[in-house]
């Protein structure tokens, strides 16, 4: 088995920051659903990092496009080539709904969106209450899937790095 190749290193700092970002958009998210502290402050930060999580996933999507990732190791076998493939696409889809349907349900909620405490966002949808219900269950459908793909993820690399000790992890570590 050979050694494995790395990332280039502003996919590994892309990646990164994504993952602390929406760890913690999503620790937000659910202390906001479950009443735990200032609802006010913890939407104005969830907004915001909801906000810088969609361009950074932008701009991993670009970087992603014009830059090709490293060999998979041997050790992934071709079934598995194909779900890492599909779930990457899983993923980077619901890193770019789930903020543009957070946008749009507080839009639909009749709220401004406003981004760094004063950079006020327009409107992507009508104010209208009934839209705003089936954006507020969309918003929370994703989130869960969000975790289940990050839970995933996260085992498949254990798995890797800790059973068949291909050097997954390190591809992706610094």
């Amino acid at each position: 088995m050979s050694a494995p190749v790395r990332h280039r290193l502003r996919t590994r700092v892309l990646h990164w920051v994504t993952a602390v970002l929406v760890f913690a958009t999503l620790l937000i998210g659910f202390a906001m659903t479950a009443l735990l502290g200032p609802y006010s402050a913890l939407l104005a930060v969830h907004m915001t990092l909801g906000a810088v999580i969609l361009v950074i996933v932008a701009a991993r999507i670009a970087n992603r496009f014009t830059h090709r990732a490293p060999a998979l190791p041997n050790t992934v076998p071709p079934a598995e080539r194909v779900l890492v493939f599909g779930s990457e696409i899983a993923m980077y889809m619901v890193l770019v709904c789930q903020p543009l349907v957070g946008w749009a349900m507080v839009s639909a909620s009749g709220r401004p969106v406003v981004l760094f405490g004063s950079w006020r966002l327009p409107r992507i949808a009508p104010f209208d209450a009934d839209l705003y219900s089936i954006l507020r269950q969309t918003h929370s459908v994703l989130a869960y899937t969000l975790v289940v793909l990050i839970a995933a993820h996260v085992s498949a690399v254990l798995l890797h790095t800790l059973t068949l000790r291909d050097g997954m992890l390190k591809r992706m570590t610094f």
